[in-house]
């Protein structure tokens, strides 16, 4: 039985990686006399001007920055090899489930290294069909996307909405399905979201804000969205709003129609939190009003369909981990509700149901794992769909009088196989597989549970090639995201199998603020509970060492958008545990960002700077308040994108200009900033594989990897 390393070499091996590091001449980053007063507490924020993404002075600050990070990574010589093994991996055959719209199946398809996916249109499953929309044709570079397509019901017509430069502000169109001519029908650049087409496919409802000044779509306040009818045909100006209310600025709402074409659904949101009420409006009397059907705003309510006044809902309401409900239109109180699936058992989540072919696809979420069951309407059990392996089942959409659906099973050594399932012969058959140089039997892929800094039991995804040595020198990226009530599940990645292969382990935390365990476990991580979030990662990286799958010195952590926090909170409250850091378009001021574009929508997450107890809160763990000058950070490379309107640059901007001024230790701390380049959504496969490699050859250098003989061949 190997030994593991004492702590006296470990300590020595951190020595070692970070003496080899060369002092980095970092862009001087100009200071201005800027303060804010809250509630008596003065906060400095000397590099608000870096907000102003326009100016002159911000866009030479991005160009100095790549260009010092540039030069770091392309001097690490594996970055080439490990970025040919990623597009090697990359290029297979990408499909998307098909969706059936009167007699067509769309789909997408991309044959491996397009930029953008292409969809395709047949009349056949087993004939691959046409070309329906190549989004790879509208520039050169792949930066203009296709972001989603809503359908009529017999497939007439299609909305899709484009986007450049990821940017959450796009275009809509209307498409002929079957001729493929647009029409010229088109929705002007906003925050738009085509909900539903009306039954006879005349029009369709649509979601939009008031327009912003030009040039302040990264800095603009988006709020008092309405709903609109556009009937085809019309210019947009004679658009019919369906819905809005001057008096609550903060509603959003998104609409659809029930399959019986009776009700137009509403449901309105407030910000990200997981609650919502409903209205309906009775589409068979014309002129008639919105009236309320859930409106008490003490839970989340999906209508999953109806048959006649009886309405199937999908709810949190007096069941924190979700039940199926029938209601009754006459009856709406929840005292008149019936239970047809109650609420799980001990810490199972129903949480989500399809129905199709008048049968209800349950998901139930069961230690952070997908088990699907079906039951038909009247909640009674008929089979359950059973997995491969460890990893994820989705998917199982579809329309009332669909025969069969569609579902996806991945993991982290299984690329992602599709399948089609008969309701009428109860059978599960392949419908594509892609072909991948892998072989799952040579990896290891577990689900582990950790204790948290309170007790709590956290779930922990594991996988590595066999073989592991646990001697506390395997190089571990620690991934998490913690938030909004998202959870996380094992799926393949070419990136991640890139990371095992150079002898990575690869580690997914399923924290609290996720939806793992039901509304309760996303509510212990968020508001005045988030610390909870942060414990629970920094327990995860603590117990992979205490486990010696890995050290500090060779243990990596990475999250994106809220994990971008996550990774840039923990990082400053325990700089001394990680080896490398990779926080992604990261919300870091926490005292600005609801000041921007939609960060206000979070505040049911987070609270804000805007009230005493919100501030006494986000001040304690904001990443870029809690930087302290003097401090030694390990190896960071801190990335965004120039154009992303949802978590705007400045986040990164100020993160990254504090962290330099402040660090006190040899290790590099760098920013990669993407030109046009947003959130992510979008994002062109080459600009993808560039910037992993990039992140890779990072690691590799910070965590003192060498690359096992044969890596790329």
């Amino acid at each position: 039985m190997p030994f593991p390393l004492p702590r006296l070499c470990l300590t020595a091996l951190a020595a070692t990686v970070l003496s080899a590091q060369t002092p980095i001449p970092y862009p001087a980053t100009r200071k201005a006399d800027v303060v804010d007063d809250y509630f008596g507490t003065k906060v400095a924020d000397p590099y608000r001007w870096l907000e102003d993404d326009h100016s002159a002075e911000t866009k030479a600050w991005v160009e100095a920055q790549n260009k010092v990070t540039e030069a770091y990574l392309s001097g690490i010589p594996e970055r080439k090899i490990i970025e040919a093994r990623i597009t090697k991996l990359w290029n297979y055959e990408k499909y998307g489930a098909p969706s059936k719209h009167g007699k067509f199946y769309i789909y997408s398809y991309n044959s491996g290294l397009q930029n953008q996916a292409v969809i395709y249109l047949t009349e056949r499953l087993e004939e691959k069909g046409r070309v329906f929309f190549d989004p790879n044709t509208l520039s050169t570079d792949g930066t203009v996307a296709l972001g989603g397509m809503r359908f009529s019901e017999q497939g007439e017509y299609v909305a899709y909405n484009l986007s450049k430069g990821g940017s959450d502000v796009s275009t809509w169109k209307v498409r002929n399905v079957a001729t493929g001519v647009d029409l010229p029908d088109a929705l002007p650049a906003g925050r738009l979201a085509v909900n539903s087409w009306a039954k006879d496919a005349s029009g369709f409802y649509y979601t939009d804000y008031p327009k912003v000044e030009a040039g302040k779509a990264l800095t603009a306040v988006y709020k008092n969205q309405k709903l609109f009818f556009h009937k085809l045909g019309d210019p947009v100006e004679k658009d019919v709003v369906v819905y809005e209310r001057p008096d609550q600025p903060d509603w959003g709402f998104g609409a659809g129609i029930t399959d019986d074409g009776r009700w137009l659904i509403i449901s309105q949101s407030q910000g990200t939190e997981r609650k919502n009420r409903v209205f309906l409006k009775d589409l068979k009397q014309p002129g008639s009003p919105v009236k309320p059907l859930f409106d008490k705003y003490d839970g989340s309510y999906r209508i999953i369909g109806n048959d006649g006044d009886t309405f199937y809902v999908h709810t949190d309401a007096g069941a924190p981990r979700h039940r199926l409900v029938a209601v009754d239109l006459k009856h709406p109180e929840p005292a008149a509700w019936k239970d047809l699936i109650p609420e799980g058992k001990g810490r199972d989540v129903l949480s989500a149901v399809d129905l199709f072919g008048n049968t209800f696809a349950v998901t139930w979420k069961i230690d952070a794992l997908n088990v699907v069951k079906l039951y038909d309407l009247k909640g009674k059990f008929l089979k359950e769909i059973q997995p491969e392996g460890l990893g994820n089942l989705s998917g199982f959409s579809g329309r009332r009088e669909d025969t069969e659906t569609f579902y996806t099973f991945t993991s982290y050594n299984q690329p992602p196989t599709l399948y089609r399932y008969d309701l009428k012969t109860g059978t599960s058959t392949v419908f594509r597989q892609p072909k991948v140089d892998i072989r799952p039997a040579d990896y290891e892929v577990k689900e582990v549970f950790y204790p948290s800094k309170d007790g709590t039991k956290v779930p922990l995804f594991l996988a590595y090639k066999k073989g592991l040595k646990l001697d506390g020198a395997n190089p571990t990226l620690l991934y998490a995201y913690g938030g909004f009530n998202i959870p996380q599940a094992p799926g393949y990645s070419p990136i991640a199998q890139v990371w095992m292969e150079m002898g990575g382990v690869y580690a997914v935390a399923c924290l609290r603020g996720g939806s793992e365990y039901g509304k309760d476990w996303w509510e212990a991580g968020k508001r005045e509970k988030k610390q909870n979030v942060f414990d629970d990662f920094i327990a995860a990286g603590e117990w992979l060492i205490k486990e010696k799958y890995t050290s500090t010195p060779k243990l990596a952590i990475q999250g994106g958008s809220n994990g971008g926090l996550l990774v840039g909170a923990c990082m400053t409250q325990r700089p001394d545990l990680f080896g490398a850091c990779l926080p992604a378009v990261g919300v870091m001021d926490m005292l600005r960002y609801h000041k921007f574009t939609i960060g206000w929508m979070w505040k049911s997450d987070y609270m804000s700077s805007d009230t005493p107890e919100g501030f006494a809160n986000l001040i304690k763990y904001s990443p870029l308040h809690t930087l302290k000058p003097g401090v030694k950070y390990p190896p960071t490379l801190v990335t965004t994108g120039d154009h992303d309107d949802r978590v705007v640059p400045a986040h990164s901007h100020k993160f990254i200009a504090t962290l330099q001024a402040d660090q006190a230790g040899p290790a590099p701390v760098l920013t990669r900033i993407e030109t046009n380049a947003g959130h992510g959504a979008g994002k062109p496969t080459a600009k993808l594989i560039a910037e992993r490699a990039d992140l890779w050859a990072f690691l590799v250098k910070n965590l003192g990897m060498k690359l096992p003989a044969g890596f790329g061949q």
